[in-house]
């Protein structure tokens, strides 16, 4: 009985009609052709070429849509009985359009193979529900169609999206998650553990307190991760510059920014003040060079130069650390 309130009440499939089977059959292509209509919106800008793909493979759900609704003409008659995906148990949900958003142009090819298997496997059981000839056979028509949808997709890609237009979309997207998440969050990562080097050091060496320490170093982070994050999604909103969601930017480098000081804040939980401090050591060492390497992978500077820079600055800020603590 609970169930019942907790939940929206699903028929099973096998208690479909035949003609339920083709309403949702009109439904779902209705829907499918609406969401690969989405995608191409979201993409066009940037991916002129695969959003054409799309409205492509849209265009092929309206034909599918067009043929069951003349069969439904013809043996059931004019009125289609109002029965979706979300009706029934066992479906996969399809996301709204809002939650569809910013995805990654492999997020978006993984997402529509996802719903061609799944209305592959719709068409598959559907036929074993029905008796009628023409039914069974446009079904099962449209089972061989959906299955070969990844060819479809692969053939409208070298019409629309030859080699070099995908490589150069590529190019693209890496270009956009480098300004989103990269650039930002590594902003952040320096100013962390850079940053934060001299206070932890120096409340260190002079207290000799390793939980006063660690207290200095959480508050150091915590506070230069707000500051970094409200920072970063306040000064440019994206749209000019093209670099993203102000908000993402925002996380990733406030996130980044408070990792760079917990990393060597939290080896002072250790009550071992010199074990403590080694370890804190061996992290710096091992950020510094983390750093260096990310420069390297995704901004394109040369590793040598880019640790040289990075290793010599965080060098210097720890040895001021330790001065000024043992002043």
């Amino acid at each position: 009985m609970l169930g019942r309130y907790l939940s929206p009440a699903r028929r099973p499939f096998r208690s479909l009609s035949e003609q339920e089977i083709l309403a949702l059959a009109i439904s779902s292509e209705e829907d499918d052709a609406r969401i690969y209509l989405a995608y191409a919106d979201q993409l066009r800008q940037q991916y002129p070429a695969s959003a054409k793909i799309f409205e492509d493979m849209a265009e092929v759900e309206h034909t599918h849509r067009n043929m069951l609704i003349e069969l439904h003409r013809a043996r059931f008659g004019e009125r289609i009985p109002l029965i979706r995906r979300e009706h029934v148990s066992g479906f996969y949900a399809r996301k709204p359009d809002w939650l569809r958003t910013n995805q990654s142009l492999d997020q978006i090819r993984a997402e529509a193979e996802t719903m061609e298997q799944g209305a592959y496997h719709f068409y598959t059981e559907a036929v074993k529900l029905t008796t009628d000839a023409a039914t069974r056979k446009l079904l099962g028509d449209l089972a061989l169609a959906e299955q070969g949808h990844e060819d479809i997709a692969r053939m409208l890609g070298d019409r629309h999206a030859p080699e070099d237009v995908r490589v150069e979309e590529e190019a693209t997207e890496r270009r956009q998650f480098v300004l989103t998440y990269v650039q930002p969050g590594l902003a952040g990562l320096m100013d962390g553990s850079v940053s934060t080097l001299a206070p932890i050091f120096a409340a260190a060496f002079a207290t000799g307190d390793t939980w006063q320490t660690f207290l200095v170093g959480l508050s150091a982070s915590v506070g230069a991760g707000i500051s970094m994050g409200f920072t970063e999604a306040a000064h440019d909103d994206g749209k000019l510059s093209g670099r993203g969601s102000p908000l993402k930017r925002g996380l990733a480098s406030g996130i980044m920014t408070a990792i760079g000081g917990l990393g060597h804040a939290l080896p002072y939980l250790i009550p071992h003040f010199w074990t403590a401090t080694a370890t804190a050591a061996v992290v710096v060492f091992v950020e510094l060079w983390a750093i260096a390497y990310i420069q390297n992978r995704y901004m394109e500077t040369p590793f040598l130069r880019a640790a040289f820079q990075v290793v010599l600055g965080g060098s210097l800020v720890l040895a001021a650390g330790i001065l000024i603590g043992n002043g």
